[in-house]
């Protein structure tokens, strides 16, 4: 009978130390966590995003080539707008305004853009919620018909952007979101988002919304003011012609990038005399060293490309189309016009 005592003690004893072992594990454990939340959160992180750690790009499936009829015709006007970007592109009757420039160039885009009796803007996209890009979007909306418009899921609380979304809701219009690889026709061409960040909130340029079109047998690349991070991220295709991004900043175009899309011919849209010494000397090299024709619009003015989808044509000319004294193009007050054939 004393050995059953014994041996009942003897297990309450060793249950008692085993539930005050773990017990004291847990407490512990308790104390860590508390005491250094973020190394613990951050390990946890670690282990949980991976694939965020590594060199993987995405890749995303663009059309090489489009069928186009015998009568097929691409214009891309890439507006000498300042220290800002717009570009229009007419395909076969369609129509696309890629941003549109300050607040202030925004009746002047109007004035022009009717002057091409143009009446209806099919897609409407502004890159990112930057003065530079969508401060005439609010003209444009106003005395344009608008079929679809484009910008990022991300917000600002300047008065630009909040008379963006004023005209939109003025005319009972709403934002179409898009994300990579969504496609759309335009004309005989065909647009694939190749990049638009929804998330990233601290640096806007990073949410650019990046298309290329494919048309015919031409390729085009518009980057908004997509960044290195950008680039980095995306397995990109050969293109004929880049509108380079950030206005040439050497935040962007890194020798990576530009020897994957290597451009035959490259587009900078930038002020003259502008405060930011854009574009950067160092995206001037890397495009020189991979042979791009450079197009500017502080030195060439507006930049009108034409093409049949086989070859295109490329004329410069004045069209005072930037409201701010400061970065207007004062060296072209008289029309000129220069071709070049691509084959």
């Amino acid at each position: 009978m004393r050995n059953a005592t014994k041996k009942k003690k003897h297990s309450q004893i060793k249950s008692f130390l085993i539930t005050l072992f773990f017990g004291i594990v847990l407490i512990i454990g308790a104390i860590i966590s508390n005491q250094f939340p973020d190394q613990v959160n951050n390990l946890i992180e670690e282990n949980l995003n991976i694939s965020a750690n590594t060199n993987n790009t995405i890749s995303v499936n663009t059309v090489g080539n489009t069928v186009v009829s015998a009568d097929s015709k691409l214009q891309i006007y890439y507006f000498d707008v300042g220290q800002a970007d717009s570009e229009l592109v007419i395909a076969d009757g369609q129509v696309m305004l890629i941003d549109a420039g300050n607040n202030e160039d925004g009746p002047l885009l109007v004035n022009y853009i009717k002057g091409l009796g143009i009446q209806k803007i099919d897609y409407l996209v502004g890159t990112h919620p930057h003065e530079d890009h969508i401060g005439g979007l609010d003209d444009i909306i106003n005395n344009f018909d608008i079929g679809k418009i484009y910008m990022p899921d991300v917000t600002t609380t300047t008065a630009t952007f909040q008379s963006v979304l004023e005209a939109i809701s003025a005319k009972g219009l709403s934002i179409t979101r898009c994300e990579i690889g969504n496609t759309f026709g335009l004309g005989d061409g065909i647009c694939t988002i190749m990049s638009v960040e929804n998330e990233q909130q601290s640096n806007l340029n990073l949410n650019s919304i990046v298309i290329h079109l494919a048309y015919g047998e031409k390729t085009f690349l518009f980057m908004g003011d997509a960044e290195k991070e950008i680039e980095e991220k995306i397995s990109w295709p050969k293109v004929d012609v880049l509108k380079v991004a950030h206005h040439g900043s050497d935040t962007s175009s890194t020798e990576k990038f530009l020897n994957a899309v290597k451009p035959e011919v490259a587009v900078i849209s930038v002020g003259t005399n502008n405060t930011y010494s854009h574009p950067a000397k160092s995206t001037l090299d890397a495009l020189s060293k991979i042979g791009a024709k450079v197009y500017r619009t502080d030195k060439d003015g507006t930049i009108l490309l034409t093409s049949d989808g086989k070859t295109y044509n490329i004329q410069t000319f004045s069209t005072a189309l930037d409201g701010n004294p400061s970065t207007a193009n004062k060296t072209n007050t008289d029309s000129q016009e220069n071709t070049t054939n691509e084959n």
